[in-house]
């Protein structure tokens, strides 16, 4: 099965969001992370797809969503919730499951709590945390900071793969051809015909303007929903200390937190084999009922 492309007007920015399943199905909303796009939930919306209808979007700043010409406005979890939320209204979905890896998770928690953008939180029903929670290790920040926001250029794809490789590794086992799909569905050319990661740059000003963006434990405690927290066993960025205060507050002191770690993987599984998209299908059908 292929993608549906799209493209809406939300919160003032045209976004790009790819869509799987039936019309008249259950929705989730695949949620992609910090430099990466919505067509990184290509093989989990494909796997859901025959039961659930998956939205996939890209943030603005990234893929083929419009960048913001106001960094300083624009790129943070408070504009990101206000861009949910249009999404969510022009599409009519009243009701979904919401699957975020890292960004994308916190962008998930603040829509589900309901204080940014009211209207959502009677209408996200179940929330899965792929390598996210409510205080991220500072030194993993950092190193995500380094790195995303001096990307580099190339002059082959084959050489952007190579990078990806290197600096995706902790996304776990990815075959030959998903590299290959991860590199040309997040490149772009630049004007000395170069090529880099298909985002910009300026996104990682969020940490200057916005240092405290992903400590949200506030919105964390108000969450009354169903959570699957996936952490990679080797993430440096979502810490043991983190998962056990997870497990006392919010969602995991009213029982409905379940935590599973991911063997083989760091910051941030890539979703893309049974072992991680099993779990996830068996959490979603049980958040149904």
């Amino acid at each position: 099965m292929s993608p549906r492309s799209h493209y809406l007007q939300c919160a003032g920015f045209e976004v790009h969001y790819t869509e799987w399943g039936a019309d008249d199905a259950p929705v989730v909303i695949a949620w992609h992370g910090l430099a990466r796009t919505g067509r990184d939930m290509d093989v989990l919306a494909e796997y859901l797809s025959p039961h659930y209808r998956v939205i996939c979007p890209d943030t603005i700043g990234r893929g083929l969503s419009q960048w913001s010409a106001h960094p300083h406005a624009h790129y943070c979890l408070a504009f990101y919730a206000r861009l949910a939320a249009d999404l969510l209204d022009q599409l009519d979905i009243q009701a979904a499951h919401w699957i975020g890896t890292s960004m994308g998770g916190a962008i998930g928690t603040v829509c589900a709590a309901g204080v940014l953008q009211p209207t959502l939180k009677s209408r996200i029903r179940s929330l899965v945390l792929n390598d996210n929670a409510p205080e991220l290790a500072p030194a993993a920040i950092q190193r995500i900071r380094n790195y995303a926001g001096n990307p580099p250029s190339f002059d082959t794809v084959q050489a952007l793969e190579a990078f990806f490789r290197q600096a995706y590794q902790p996304y776990g086992w990815l075959s030959d051809a998903q590299w290959r799909h991860l590199t040309e569905t997040s490149v772009r050319r630049l004007a000395d015909g170069r090529v880099t990661p298909h985002y910009d740059p300026a996104m990682v000003q969020q940490f200057i303007h916005y240092p405290d963006d992903y400590q949200i434990w506030q919105h964390y405690d108000l969450l009354r929903i169903p959570l699957l927290c996936l952490r990679g066993a080797d993430s440096d960025l979502v810490l043991p200390s983190t998962i056990a205060a997870m497990r006392q507050r919010g969602p995991g002191a009213a029982g409905l937190l379940q935590v599973k770690e991911v063997s083989g993987c760091g910051h941030a599984p890539a979703l893309n084999v049974a072992a991680q998209l099993e779990p996830i299908a068996h959490f979603l059908q049980a958040a149904s009922r």
